[in-house]
């Protein structure tokens, strides 16, 4: 366990940032499976509005550094053919 005073005071940083980053990842995954899920589903009205819906989500997780850019970009990507394939 830390030792100074310092160190205590990281250590509860520490903690809460990896509980705000927990949850913040958790919702970004809630977002992500109710795409999966409406597509799954064929239901292409709710799978575009779960999809509108995760894109702003999907973004500030980037902005908030939890997900690079580029995994972001690729969740966007993939999720947005999946919604599109039920489209067309």
């Amino acid at each position: 366990m830390a030792n100074s005073a310092q160190a205590r005071k990281r250590a509860r940083q520490a903690e809460g940032r990896r509980q705000r980053n927990a949850s913040q990842r958790s919702t970004l995954r809630t977002h992500i499976k109710n795409v999966i899920k409406a597509v799954a589903a064929g239901d292409a009205e709710a799978a575009q509005t779960a999809y509108q819906k995760a894109v702003p989500i999907i973004d500030k997780s980037v902005g908030k550094g939890l997900i690079h850019k580029n995994k972001a970009a690729r969740h966007k990507s993939r999720l947005g053919h999946h919604v599109r394939s039920l489209q067309g």
